[in-house]
């Protein structure tokens, strides 16, 4: 299990949402689940519009999730991705601080997700 915790301006308080790890359902899908919603166009990883903060909360505990080849090419394009950061999540498989909800797949672990509430905002 994990507990996932969402933060927005345009949300009145943040939530705290517990989720089941291994079930292949994107970030995104959690959101939705729990009436919290994080702007999507494409729900494909390729427009940017669900650019989302992802905080790892475990501490030295954090679990990697690949990035995609759509994902990389978009957070690369908005500036989201510092090529500090590409080569942390390539060779040490240890995930970017910002993330596409859509792309993002939820493991074990407690995480804080940070959005604006506008498209590609984070």
């Amino acid at each position: 299990m994990a507990t996932v915790y969402f933060s927005s301006p345009t949300m009145r308080k943040n939530k705290k949402v517990t989720a089941v790890a291994g079930k292949r359902n994107a970030l995104l899908g959690l959101a939705e689940e729990n009436g919290i919603k994080i702007p999507c166009e494409c729900r494909d990883g390729e427009c940017g519009s669900c650019l989302v903060k992802v905080t790892h909360l475990d501490g030295d505990r954090v679990k990697a999730v690949m990035l995609t080849d759509k994902e990389r090419s978009v957070l690369k394009s908005v500036g989201k991705l510092p090529p500090h950061e590409a080569e942390r999540a390539s060779v040490h498989d240890v995930p970017p601080t910002y993330r596409l909800a859509c792309q993002t797949i939820v493991t074990d672990e407690d995480l804080l997700v940070e959005f604006t509430g506008e498209p590609g905002g984070a």
